[in-house]
């Protein structure tokens, strides 16, 4: 028990309300958004999922996240970007057994993804403690309208520490789309560097961005300690 690191992560609590436009937090809780370059807002906000909800609904997921896009006249610009979020505290890391230094100890990351447009996406997990590094990693290309279970193992690794306090310490994103001021064909995907602004993915297609309120879900989102994705640990 206990084993998911994630808070929130079905999705199911949004005490400040089921729709906002906010930056940071308006929305679904312990989830955090940032955008921009946008000429309509994006909306987050939490989804009732249904029977036809083929993938998640049979594994106990009654809710989901939903990004909605607006109307973006200018297109997919240089300084666009838009993600959702969770920081974890330090102490949550420290103590949860991940041996956070060592190339031979995991953390696994899992949930369900859902685009309305066929595209690849990006994740990644970043450490705030000590030497900022970032771990990205792909969704690959999602097909349309179709719900998709993302599973990615991150090894340790020997330039991350973490501290045994409630500083932020690990950042979440299980989705995020940067414009190119933010990529570069060159950023390491799939391993441990240090962070870069310049380059928080490989260069994105523009297809989500520039189609009308286009969505994104996400649901079942689990951050646990190993190298094995586990059933979704559901609570109360």
């Amino acid at each position: 028990s206990n084993r998911n690191l994630i808070i929130n992560g079905a999705m199911q609590v949004a005490q400040r309300g089921t729709s906002s436009t906010a930056q940071g937090y308006g929305s679904l809780d312990r989830w955090s958004f940032a955008s921009a370059g946008s000429d309509e807002a994006i909306t987050h906000s939490q989804i009732q999922l249904t029977s036809s909800d083929t993938g998640p609904w049979q594994k106990g997921f009654r809710n989901a996240l939903r990004l909605t896009n607006g109307n973006q006249t200018s297109g997919f610009q240089a300084g666009s970007y838009v993600l959702a979020m969770q920081h974890i505290e330090d102490q949550n890391i420290a103590n949860s057994g991940w041996q956070i230094e060592s190339a031979s100890s995991y953390i696994t990351v899992s949930y369900w993804i859902r685009s309305s447009v066929s595209q690849e996406f990006f994740g990644h997990v970043e450490t705030y403690d000590g030497t900022d590094k970032t771990y990205i990693f792909s969704t690959g290309t999602l097909s349309a309208n179709t719900w998709t279970k993302i599973t990615k193992t991150i090894p340790g690794d020997s330039g991350l520490s973490m501290s045994n306090n409630n500083g932020q310490g690990l950042q979440v994103e299980p989705v995020m789309i940067w414009g190119t001021n933010y990529t570069a064909s060159d950023a390491t995907i799939n391993g441990w560097a240090a962070f870069n602004g310049g380059k928080r993915c490989t260069d994105m297609a523009s297809s989500w961005w520039t189609t009308n309120d286009a969505t994104i879900d996400i649901t079942g989102v689990q951050l646990e300690v190993g190298s094995v994705a586990t059933d979704f640990e559901h609570r109360s």
